[in-house]
């Protein structure tokens, strides 16, 4: 089994999804982090003042498959979180030792 995180913009998180649910994914986990690579910040201007944003709002994305379909996965989100631009993000494959369903207690694949 694979463990896939991918690092998405905020607004393609809908597409991903949506993507992801047509390929046979049925449970994600999807958190709001902040973070920045080459991106690097902004400066925004508020009440006449200048901040510095360092840390841009981004979403990472958690989902566990079998590594038959895990390459599917990958292909299936740098598509369609792909919008050519600086910040788009990065996807981190993992392998995964074990998974037990804790309510029934199943474990490997079927418990994914």
């Amino acid at each position: 089994m694979k463990k896939i995180e991918a690092i998405i913009k905020p607004f393609k998180l809908d597409e991903v999804k949506d993507a992801l649910n047509e390929i046979g994914i049925q449970g994600m986990t999807v958190t709001e982090v902040k973070g920045f690579g080459r991106q690097k910040g902004h400066t925004e201007l508020y009440r006449g003042a200048e901040y510095i944003v360092d840390f841009i709002p981004k979403i990472k994305l958690e989902i566990v498959t079998s590594d038959s379909l895990a390459a599917k996965v990958v292909d299936t989100i740098e598509k369609v979180a792909k919008t050519g631009k600086i910040g788009d993000g990065k996807i981190f494959v993992y392998a995964v030792e074990e998974v037990i369903r804790i309510r029934t207690g199943e474990q490997g694949e079927t418990a994914v």
